[in-house]
Formats: structure tokens, C-alpha cells, sequence
């Protein structure tokens, strides 16, 4: 039996991670359980409310936050808030495949486009992989705007 598969991210921020992922990724922000939210509606707003509703004190609504694929392919991502900061290199890292099937120039103008229109979300850009056949086909590395390692390939 196979098994469904949720990344989790530390976090000093949930929610701002949350966001830069979502946006990142075209990934959603799930409402609340047991809440049928109208179209259109902010299921953060939901979230709030809902917390609210529960009685969850207001210093304690950004521990955690969620994103999930509106297709339901790809893994859920978590968020929790975490006191400390990140200190070392990732051991495990995301690659966002942002140009699959492609190769050589056409491949790393691609890659070139989506660095630019992450690092205008909050990325950092740490270095670019060059081709190097049979086995690199180029990647650019860049860090999420808390400083998490991932690839854009």
C-alpha cells in the first residue's frame, strides 16, 4: 500500500513561508475542517476566524500553515513555527521542476526566467549549476526567503 507523502518545513513565520510556497508551486491554502468556503473567500481569513472561534489566543495563529495542490498530485507542505534559526545546509531539499524535457540554452534561459520570478517573490539565487552532459543537465540553486536550500532543475 503506498503512502501519502507531506513535506514539513521549520519556520519562524508559517504563514509568510506558507505564501511564498503557494505562490511558488500555483499550490492553495486548504480551509478550515468543516468550513464550506464560498468562492472567492480567503481560507486564511477562514483560518482566523475559525481559530478564533476555537480559542486559539491571537500570538498563537501563526504557529502553522498549510498548502496543498489544487490537483491533488503533488505532496502537502506544512509549516510550523519553530524558536530557532536554521543553522546548516539541508540535508533533504525540494527541486521545483521548471523545465523538464529541456536542454542546453533553451533549458537555462528557462530555469534563468523562473529564478527571476522567485527571486521577486522573496528568493535568494546562490549559484547556477552550468551543464555539464551526460550527467548535469543544469540547475540554479536558490534559498526560500528563510534561508531553505532548493533547485530549481
Amino acid at each position: 500500500m503506498s503512502r501519502h507523502l507531506q513535506v514539513t518545513f521549520d519556520a519562524h513565520d508559517p504563514r509568510a513561508l506558507s505564501y511564498f510556497w503557494r505562490d511558488v508551486l500555483g499550490y492553495v491554502h486548504p480551509g478550515p475542517p468543516g468550513v464550506d468556503l464560498p468562492a472567492g473567500a480567503d481560507p486564511l481569513a477562514a483560518w482566523d476566524d475559525f481559530l478564533a472561534q476555537i480559542g486559539v489566543p491571537p500570538e498563537q495563529r501563526n504557529t502553522r500553515s498549510a498548502i496543498e495542490d489544487p490537483d491533488g498530485h503533488g505532496p502537502r507542505l506544512f509549516f510550523q513555527q519553530v524558536p530557532e534559526g536554521k543553522v546548516a545546509k539541508n540535508r533533504v531539499h525540494l527541486d521545483v521542476r521548471a523545465a523538464p524535457g529541456l536542454r542546453g540554452e533553451e533549458r537555462m534561459a528557462a530555469l534563468d526566467a523562473e529564478c527571476d520570478r522567485l527571486v521577486a517573490l522573496g528568493a535568494m539565487r546562490l549559484r547556477r549549476v552550468e551543464p555539464a552532459p551526460p550527467l548535469d543537465a543544469g540547475t540554479i540553486v536558490m534559498a526560500d526567503p528563510e534561508g531553505n536550500e532548493f533547485c530549481l532543475d
